[in-house]
């Protein structure tokens, strides 16, 4: 499902009234889940909030709307005209409404008439009678068996093909069987590796007679979910192809692999526009194949193995650059190529297996000097294929060798190695903004959406440029340069007041800003269908479009009140928002930041009430925050027509500096019922005009310092901050004392904090034991010591008291 043309056709409603709209629609089945090619077909739609609908946005050419009927609020009927050369096999849809975009679904199209499952039909004596080569569309619930009954003449061919988890509407496990009228069974399949999950089996027809197909889930599981189509016929269903691939324009003689170990040739020629990733059908007198095998095309000169080729003696010669092709044919089979390389070169050596041509090879791949030296080796680097990245050290021939993990083997056990020169590789992507839910963007009109969008960049590095081709009409995007250090940047969307309602899937296209780096990215964005435990990936569709819309306007639109000050690392600011509602609209309105700056954190709890049309969010920078001026956007969710709406704010500028304080704490001390004092050094990092206000903050319970702080100048270098201790504070010590430095910019604050500062709380000493002694002469009177704004430190209060004391005769 890779690189899909992109077709989307605006359908000609034929609803006589539109009702009220509603925003969020959802697809949750398609019935029937599949058609044949060449008819015009009627599919329902059902699911939720479907009744504005106005367009069908179809990721592959090849089916066209001729009509919408609406059902109800949450279904509607659509004719569908399936061209006769319309592409076999799984395509994706979206619908779109006034209002919103739905979620992704898949439905399948194929070469067979079209039976519906009739039950009951789960006893083996009274089978569903179909004619081979038609297509069964059915639902296995739980515990439930299907069978269907076929006739076939002696050596007819009998193929059973299942897409099941690949519809994409549930975890299923498919299981089908053949057997004879004696209910002896002729052949099986559980999981095809080259089906995923789902499953096929072949066999030729011993006899003439009637021969049952059965359908059930592999544990007798199932429900109302567990859709399948099922296509049973003369068709070819070969398990591999070699080789995988070829060049763009290329006609290349292929040898298809079947099912039950019949082989075949056959010369392919491949389109010159064909994606890299091409879904090649096999095609005989007897029918095509319902689902491809996949090949690769590119620009690589093919070397197709020729057994033997098991030692490095007989290695199949290859070429760097280049693609080796081959079978790993049996257990304990290993295949060699060879090829010669300069001192210096780099390659990427990737294996195509499962991945990509659905191969049950576990491929381990080495790469060998000619006297045996292993070079590299990797097992499972590419997800469960191989790859390496080599470096020949020296001028001369080396080994490929490759064999399965386990030393398993077999006719099936196909592969694809390439390799290539290092290149530049950029992907684009868009972050979610639910977990497992891809992004989609329908725009109000005269309002705004935004998104995060990101990217991967293999093997070169600078600025990207990123441009979105195929908007609707009406809609612009606002975007900017992704610097060299970055893999994201915020875009936002806008829509004309007066735009009409209108849907496209749109073509992200990056390009790096150095015009000498020739690399080209697009979107890949993967819908998780069918999730396993813990959310695994289970089953699924990767898009290279992107679903935007211009929907009817909404009650409320948001503004961000620019700041006009920085906030300063380890510091803090408000940031206002502000809310237009439409008149009688008074729902809350949930506000949060597209994203974060680096080192810049912000509240996501903080919503606009009912009656009130402004908030403030709470910003924070730590110690690290990245001096800069970045772009900030805030997005807005409110309850509206029986869903939520998102709206975003303009783009505004959140210029981030540096600290215009550094504190320096002494440690303090004082006794219970005392007063004592904190000192803290200043050091002025960034000159500020007039003067700020610094605050002692994180004293313990009981204590108190005057809450109207110290103001300060640049000049300053030391503030004291008296701190009384009240009799009920508790003894310990305290390391939370910070400071909060505010400065005056524009009418704004500028806040900072900053600590830890130390202040010990003790217990007073007990009274001293009186003993007589003799008089004592008087003592010379010693003078008080002189004021000082410097604070004392415990040890020097308490020198300070026996001086006190010696000089009253204590």
């Amino acid at each position: 499902m890779k690189r899909l043309v992109f077709a989307s056709v605006t359908c000609a409603l034929m609803l006589c009234v539109v009702t009220a709209s509603a925003v969020q629609p959802a697809v949750s089945v398609i019935r029937p889940v599949g058609f044949q090619r060449g008819q015009q077909v009627e599919a329902t739609f059902s699911g939720a909030r479907l009744g504005d609908v106005e367009e069908l946005l179809f990721y592959q050419p090849g089916v066209a709307v001729a009509g919408i009927e609406k059902v109800n609020e949450n279904s509607f009927k659509a004719k569908l005209d399936v061209a006769a050369d319309c592409q076999l096999g799984l395509h994706a849809v979206r619908v779109r409404t006034a209002t919103g975009i739905s979620d992704l679904r898949l439905f399948t199209v194929g070469a067979l008439p079209e039976v519906e499952e009739t039950e009951p039909n789960n006893d083996f004596l009274s089978p569903q009678a179909v004619s081979l080569n038609s297509t069964v569309t059915g639902v296995v619930q739980n515990e439930d068996v299907d069978y269907f009954v076929v006739e076939a003449k002696q050596g007819d061919r009998i193929v059973a093909e299942l897409e099941g988890l690949r519809l994409g509407y549930t975890f299923f496990d498919p299981y089908v069987a053949i057997l004879n009228e004696d209910r002896f069974e002729l052949a099986r399949s559980d999981d095809a590796s080259l089906l995923w999950q789902d499953c096929y089996c072949a066999v030729e027809a011993p006899k003439d007679g009637k021969y049952i197909v059965q359908v059930r889930e592999s544990a007798y599981g199932g429900n109302g979910a567990s859709h399948y189509r099922l296509h049973v016929g003369t068709f070819p269903r070969p398990a591999a192809v070699v080789p995988a691939g070829g060049r763009p324009g290329e006609t290349v003689q292929v040898r298809w692999i079947g099912g039950m170990g019949n082989e075949w040739t056959e010369n392919v020629t491949l389109p010159t526009d064909a994606p890299t990733e091409y879904a090649l059908f096999a095609q005989t007198p007897q029918g095509i194949a319902p689902s491809p095998n996949m090949v690769r095309v590119i620009d690589l000169q093919n070397a197709v193995e020729a057994e033997p080729n098991n030692d490095r003696t007989v290695a199949t010669a290859a070429t760097a650059p280049g693609a080796m092709n081959g079978v790993i044919q049996e257990p304990d089979d290993v295949d060699y190529f060879k090829f010669t390389a300069t001192k210096g070169q780099v390659f990427d050596i990737r294996v195509y297996a499962r991945n990509t041509l659905r191969s049950p090879l576990d491929a381990v791949l080495y790469v060998q000097r000619a006297n045996g030296g292993n070079v590299g080796s990797n097992d499972d680097s590419a997800g469960p294929d191989s790859y390496l990245r080599f470096t020949a050290p020296e001028d001369g021939e080396f080994f490929v060798m490759i064999r399965d993990h386990l030393n398993n083997g077999g006719p099936h056990f196909a592969y694809r190695i390439e390799l290539t020169p290092v290149a530049p590789k950029l992907t684009l992507g868009v972050a979610e903004k639910v977990r497992y839910i891809p992004t989609i963007m329908p725009v109000p009109k005269g309002n705004r959406v935004a998104m995060l969008l990101n990217a991967a960049r293999a093997d070169f590095g600078g600025e990207l440029n990123v441009n979105f081709e195929g908007l609707p009409a009406g809609m612009t995007v606002e975007t900017i340069p992704m610097a060299a250090d970055r893999t994201d940047i915020p875009v936002l969307v806008s829509v004309a007041p007066d735009a009409a309602n209108s849907g496209a899937l749109v073509d992200v296209v990056g390009r790096p800003a150095d015009e000498n780096i020739k690399v080209v990215g697009h979107l890949n964005q993967r819908s998780m269908l069918v999730r396993g435990q813990n959310n695994r990936d289970v089953w699924g569709h990767d898009a290279q479009r992107l679903a935007m819309s211009v929907a009817d306007a909404v009650p409320f639109s948001i503004e961000i009140v620019q700041p006009q000050v920085p906030i300063v690392r380890n510091g803090s600011m408000n940031l206002k928002v502000v809310a237009k509602r439409d008149e009688g609209f008074n729902a809350p309105i949930r506000l949060q930041m597209l994203y974060n700056p680096p080192g810049i954190g912000s509240s996501g709890s903080v919503s606009i009430a009912g009656d009130q049309t402004e908030a403030l969010i709470p910003v924070t920078a730590n110690n690290g925050a990245t001096i800069k001026s970045w772009p900030i956007i805030v997005m807005a969710q409110a309850a509206h027509a029986g869903g939520t709406v998102e709206v975003a704010s303009q783009i505004a500028q959140l210029e981030v500096a540096d600290s215009p304080f550094g504190f320096t704490f002494q440690k303090a001390a004082g006794e219970l019922k005392q007063e004592t004092a904190v000192a803290v050094e200043l050091e002025v990092k960034t000159e500020f005009e007039g003067e700020a206000k610094i605050e002692l903050l994180g004293l313990p319970a009981n204590t108190a310092t005057p809450p109207e702080g110290k103001v300060v100048t640049k000049e300053t270098t030391q503030v004291v901050f008296p701190v009384t201790i009240d009799e009920s504070a508790r003894p310990g010590v305290y390391k939370s004392l910070v400071c909060r430095a505010t400065i005056m910019k524009n009418g704004e604050p500028i806040v900072m904090t900053l600590g830890t500062g130390e202040l010990r709380v003790d217990k007073p000493l007990p009274p001293k034991v009186a003993t007589t002694q003799p008089a004592a002469k008087p003592a010379e009177a010693k003078p008080a010591p002189m004021p000082t704004e410097k604070p004392l430190s415990r040890l020097e209060q308490l020198r300070l008291e026996k001086q006190q004391a010696e000089a009253a005769g204590g």
